[in-house]
């Protein structure tokens, strides 16, 4: 699966969390404070402004700040540009791959853009402070804000929006192929061998379907992963700031940072109480597709053959699927339990962790929507398990059928549910 498309696999996908933490932390520890000297930033028009000189006034440092933002920007784009190009002209040069270009490249460009994505979605939610404050004051005062004001607003988030949509479409056409490149990848692989793995039980379902399957989720799953890792780091940062606003939680009293302690421990519990609900649910999507293809297989041999999908035999295998689907069946019933009890909680835990600073009037209708976002976006990706889980039981059986297909291809001992099944 992995090895048909990725150099050295298992190398390749460590090496890349290591790099990408080293590079994270090295940002936020040394690098995003040297702009101003690496930079390039002043060649093309982007130079940071002189350093501040004693007294420094509120004026001052708001200019300042907003003088140092799009070389700081460029200064970001320079830094991962390098990040990237050091790592992908490692993997090109140390291991090469008749699918690299994809593999590595692309890889490369998926995350980059979902980082852009991310960036885009930081912008958006500053700009619900901005434009819900200027709603605040034009509710309580209706001088003090312009139409022109009002419709500057919504022509940022017309810009921003337009971008990101331009983004999205061209992002998902890309991830498309990339994914399509991964399942050509293991079809030719498998292909190559066919004659060897021809008579193994399901050979053509797992060749066909399976691999299918696998890269069609993925392409969803993938992503969505990525998304949950890029939102984590760009919004935790932004939370961890909103979280001055709130100094005291309901019940617990007066807590640090209370804000990420709220959404870490609601994810973490979340997460826990899915993983168990839904602990036998993988094995048993393995024995539906199992017993469905067994079902399959017989009617498919009866087109050509008389003696074959005898009703005995037929109604003895459709047994076999009605009998998996209802035990499937009962433990989603309690998995879905679970897991739209711990949503719908969800839904109104912000409101009940800022209620003490709401009646208080702590803060601005502005800076409660980007509390709100940035809550649900950290939640989110922190619950990537809970959202996802249904899908990642999916790609674990068909993970299971096709590493049991890899070990009948190697000469290997089936695993446990695999003989199970076949018994």
């Amino acid at each position: 699966m992995f090895e048909s498309f990725f150099p050295r696999p298992k190398q390749f996908l460590l090496s890349f969390a290591l790099w990408a933490l080293i590079c994270v932390v090295g940002w936020y520890a040394m690098f995003s404070s040297l702009g101003g000297t690496l930079s390039l930033s002043g060649l093309v028009g982007f130079g940071f402004p002189e350093a501040l000189s004693e007294p420094i006034t509120d004026e001052a440092r708001a200019a300042f700040e907003a003088a140092s933002t799009a070389p700081q920007t460029f200064w970001v784009y320079q830094y991962m540009l390098l990040c990237y190009a050091l790592f992908c002209g490692f993997w090109m040069y140390y291991a090469p791959h008749k699918w690299s270009r994809w593999s590595v490249l692309g890889s490369a460009l998926i995350i980059f853009v979902t980082w852009f994505q991310v960036q885009l979605d930081v912008m958006i939610n500053k700009w619900f402070g901005g434009f819900y404050d200027t709603i605040q004051v034009a509710l309580g005062d209706a001088t003090a804000v312009t139409q022109a004001e009002f419709f500057a607003y919504l022509i940022t988030f017309f810009k921003i929006a337009m971008v990101a949509i331009f983004v999205a479409v061209l992002n998902a056409f890309f991830v498309s192929h990339y994914v399509f490149r991964w399942r050509t990848a293991m079809n030719d692989r498998y292909m190559e061998m066919w004659n060897r793995i021809r008579h193994i039980e399901g050979a053509s379902q797992r060749v066909q379907e399976d691999t299918m399957r696998f890269a069609s989720i993925m392409e969803s799953l993938g992503v969505r992963f990525i998304d949950s890792i890029m939102t984590l780091i760009a919004f935790l940062p932004i939370l961890w700031g909103l979280s001055s606003f709130v100094k005291v939680l309901p019940v617990v009293g007066e807590v640090p940072q209370a804000l990420v302690f709220v959404a870490i421990l609601w994810s973490v519990f979340g997460t826990t109480l899915l993983a168990l609900a839904g602990l036998k649910l993988p094995g048993l999507e393995f024995r539906n597709q199992r017993v469905e293809a067994a079902y399959r297989k017989e009617l498919v041999l009866g087109e050509d053959h008389a003696d074959r999908a005898e009703p005995p035999t037929v109604n003895e295998l459709f047994g076999h699927v009605r009998k998996n689907y209802f035990r499937l069946y009962l433990n989603y019933l309690y998995f879905n339990v679970a897991r739209y009890g711990y949503l719908q909680a969800g839904a109104i835990l912000p409101y009940v962790a800022l209620g003490p600073t709401i009646v208080t009037a702590g803060f601005t209708l502005g800076v409660m929507n980007q509390i709100l976002r940035a809550f649900g976006r950290v939640e989110n990706s922190f619950q990537f398990l809970v959202n996802s889980w249904t899908t990642i039981v999916e790609l674990m059986s068909i993970y299971k059928r096709l590493a049991a297909f890899e070990a009948s291809i190697a000469g290997q001992e089936l695993s446990g549910i695999e003989k199970e099944v076949q018994a």
